[in-house]
């Protein structure tokens, strides 16, 4: 169980409030997708989370750990953070990977590490990239390496900032439907930020909707609906389903005609 309580962050020198008592629970194995405009402060959250920004208040804790009581050892056997976009090192794919292990490695380099890495990579989809340098990968391709190598950390909580902005529409579903399926298996908490509503409604399970600093609305499903979407987007939407699947239809010229 990941539990955020009043997270309220400010901009050094500055007065005005990007995050205000910002608090949710998700349980083990669930994906939380945080939702929002533009300057929500649905990035900085993750970052406050990870202790990457420092939050003027709140607390957060996993399986009953403070978070602000660990060491970055401590925290990054808890937490692993994947950011929107990161410098392509110039190492080896399966070298990034075992990055990962870090947290968990006193002298060297073991075997169980290493099949740790080989198995995420596998799961990515990344087998045959292991000797390619990430610096010579395509901007999706490094993304899904910066994946791999969270998962290799064998964190409680992952936190994933956009993580499909650079992905084709294929890997886009695939590395969420992995995802989805590693929260599951091993009971990993997920809180990631998604642009895309019917991304979020297809896999995820909670929805932290953001708006003006605050919390606007948390929940299952029944806070995706086209009222909250619309007070938080300003786009009028239909909710429909087809084969099975709730699917999000955006009509902003209605909004814009009725303005």
């Amino acid at each position: 169980m990941v539990k955020v309580e009043n997270i309220t962050y400010t901009y050094p020198h500055s007065s005005r409030e990007i995050l205000r008592e910002v608090g949710f629970d998700l349980p083990a194995g669930e994906c939380a997708a945080v939702l929002g405009n533009n300057g929500a402060g649905k990035s900085t959250l993750l970052k406050c989370i990870d202790r990457i920004l420092p939050a003027r208040g709140g607390r957060v804790t996993v399986e009953g750990a403070d978070m602000s009581a660990l060491s970055g050892r401590e925290l990054a056997q808890k937490i692993a953070y994947v950011p929107q976009s990161a410098r392509a090192a110039d190492m080896t794919v399966f070298d990034a990977v075992l990055l990962g292990r870090r947290p968990y490695i006193r002298w060297d380099v073991g075997e169980e590490d290493r099949r740790i890495a080989g198995a995420i990579l596998r799961q990515m989809g990344l087998s045959g990239y292991e000797l390619r340098s990430v610096a010579e990968l395509s901007g999706g391709e490094a993304q899904k390496v910066l994946l791999a190598r969270a998962l290799a950390q064998q964190p409680r909580l992952l936190l994933l900032d956009e993580p499909t902005s650079s992905l084709d529409l294929r890997s886009q579903h695939h590395v969420l439907q992995t995802v989805r399926d590693v929260a599951r298996e091993q009971r990993l908490s997920v809180v990631t930020v998604l642009h895309d509503l019917n991304l979020a409604i297809r896999y995820c399970d909670k929805f932290l909707f953001l708006r003006d600093a605050e919390v606007y609305a948390y929940g299952g499903l029944e806070v995706m609906t086209p009222e909250i979407i619309e007070a938080v987007y300003g786009v009028h939407v239909h909710i429909i389903e087809h084969r099975g699947l709730p699917v999000i239809v955006p009509f902003p010229e209605v909004g814009q005609e009725e303005g």
